[in-house]
């Protein structure tokens, strides 16, 4: 079974910074295992959008463009970890932020039916 465990949500002022974690365990590979690990948003009365994903076997990273230039996805193999840094903060980014694995389509943030989920974690921008 797959657990996924986010942190380092929190309030922060427009143009702060916060950096999510997510711990991953039990990930078994399967033929229907993909590389790719990622972070998805949900805004009150939105629905949930690919924020950045990247693909673990080859560090690859890909972006919505919202975030682009803001926020870095990165990965520590060692100890299964998966991050996020989000600097320039906008009170646009106010969400609860979700940590997946197994995304469909790495490129374009997508989530299949085979992706597993965090729990999440708020994240609120005042301005």
């Amino acid at each position: 079974q797959v657990h996924l465990v986010e942190s380092g949500g929190g309030s922060v002022q427009a143009g702060g910074s916060l950096r999510l974690s997510c711990a991953a365990s039990g990930y078994t590979y399967s033929r229907y295992s993909t590389d790719c690990m990622g972070w998805f948003r949900q805004a009150p009365g939105q629905e949930r959008e690919g924020v950045a994903a990247t693909n673990t076997r080859f560090r690859t990273t890909f972006y919505a463009d919202s975030v682009e230039d803001r926020f870095t996805i990165s990965y520590d193999n060692a100890n299964n970890i998966l991050y996020l840094q989000m600097n320039s903060l906008k009170s646009e980014d106010t969400a609860r932020y979700y940590c997946a694995a197994n995304l469909l389509n790495c490129v374009a943030v997508v989530a299949g039916p085979r992706t597993y989920w965090g729990q999440g974690t708020q994240v609120t921008v005042s301005s």
